[in-house]
């Protein structure tokens, strides 16, 4: 096999200062009114924002509602996901959680378990899970880790 190159991996360290948490919460409340005890809670200002349409297998579309906060500091980044859409899932293997909620920081250190533990406080959440996204076998996952 002369003549041919060799080739090497070369493994490159994450040089990024971002980090993020994915929440799973279950609830039955609508998408809006679960942003507002969010906002009382949490003292956010989600607002709704572009929907996230989704192309599936099939050809159709499916478009999940968002609501969206940045207004806290521009290195905190919040977003609220609709797991549904009519008959449809953003994350099939996940049915059994109603919503996703997203936590962008960049450079600033924010309380992950604070977090996780107030939101478990409101009344109208059944349940909240923290995801782990390495864990998660699915394509719809580029979604949640923008």
């Amino acid at each position: 096999m002369k003549g041919q190159p060799k080739i090497t991996k070369i493994h490159l360290a994450d040089i990024t200062d971002e980090d993020y948490l994915i929440l799973g919460i279950v609830s039955t409340e609508a998408d809006y009114k679960l942003s507002h005890l969010l906002n009382q809670k949490l003292k956010l200002a989600l607002k709704n924002s572009k929907s996230l349409d989704v192309k599936g297998n099939n050809g159709m579309s499916s478009s999940f509602s968002r609501f969206s906060d940045n207004s806290k500091s521009p290195e905190v980044f919040f977003n609220l996901i609709s797991n549904k859409s009519d008959k449809d899932y953003l994350l099939k293997k996940l049915k059994n959680i109603d919503y996703f909620f997203q936590v962008h920081t960049t450079g600033s250190i924010y309380n992950f378990d604070l977090l996780t533990t107030t939101i478990r406080e409101i009344d109208r959440i059944t349940a909240v899970f923290r995801l782990d996204p390495t864990d998660i076998k699915e394509k719809n996952l580029v979604y949640l880790t923008l």
